[in-house]
């Protein structure tokens, strides 16, 4: 097979959560950049209407959808839209997330709740919602997206976010155990971990601890709004056939030091 038909998603379906803005938008935008029909959700629909036209001037269809990953009538709702559309979905992302600072002695329990319910029982909804379509055409590719705070603990002159660590490195292992149990009926399961890009959810970092966190980033700059395109493109793509279970850091090299 030609290298060039390895990374083609043309006459792919491909659902994105949280695909209104920030890491969310530049996967669905490069989906569609390599051919693919794409679905945008998320709890701001007016958002997704905005990347909807942006991908349907690429050339490709696309669909925004209101969708709160926490709720399982929404998800399914999602779905059966994305299916009555498009026949069928060969690409989740699950990237919908929340965050909350706070020291852990005083972290509220009420945030944690949220934080792990959208973080890792949005992932869990959502995927097995999906899994039961992929399932049926016995084969799809799910990608998970956690974050290089799950690989480890964080500085907290820099991160404070115990609940958003934790729900990170859930969504590694569950991405992980998915990928055996449904590994021989078809179906890939992956994560991208990424490192700092600023986005409205890594603001309040960045302004205050920017310089710290490029100081301990080998390549000494934050990702920009390409930097997930060719990683996600991998994980969706055939190229990654013989790829399941495992997780593809892009942090410019923070985690290894």
């Amino acid at each position: 097979m030609h290298v060039d038909e390895l990374f083609d998603l043309s006459g792919k379906v491909a659902l994105v959560t949280g695909g209104g803005r920030g890491l969310g938008r530049q996967i669905a935008t490069g989906f569609a950049e390599a051919g693919a029909n794409v679905v945008v959700c998320s709890r701001n629909v007016e958002a997704c209407e905005n990347v909807k036209k942006e991908l349907e001037e690429i050339g490709v269809q696309s669909l925004a959808l209101k969708c709160d990953v926490t709720n399982p009538e929404d998800v399914q709702r999602v779905v059966d839209e994305a299916k009555k559309v498009f026949g069928r979905i060969d690409i989740l992302v699950n990237n919908s997330g929340a965050s909350w600072g706070a020291p852990a002695e005083e972290m509220p329990l009420d945030a944690w709740h949220k934080v792990i319910n959208v973080n890792v029982n949005g992932t869990f909804i959502m995927s097995q919602a999906v899994g039961k379509l992929m399932l049926e055409q016995q084969e799809g590719k799910i990608i998970n997206i956690a974050s290089v705070a799950g690989l480890q603990g964080t500085d907290p002159r820099y991160m404070d976010a115990i609940g958003y660590s934790t729900s990170k490195a859930a969504v590694i292992n569950f991405t992980k155990d998915l990928a055996v149990k449904w590994g021989s009926r078809g179906i890939h399961v992956n994560a991208i971990a990424p490192g700092f890009f600023p986005t409205k959810m890594s603001k309040g970092i960045l302004s205050h601890a920017g310089e710290a966190i490029l100081d301990g980033t080998p390549l000494n700059r934050f990702g920009t709004e390409d930097d997930l395109k060719g990683a996600a493109l991998f994980l969706a793509a055939r190229a990654s056939d013989f790829v399941t279970g495992s997780v593809l850091v892009v942090d410019g090299g923070s985690s290894a030091m």
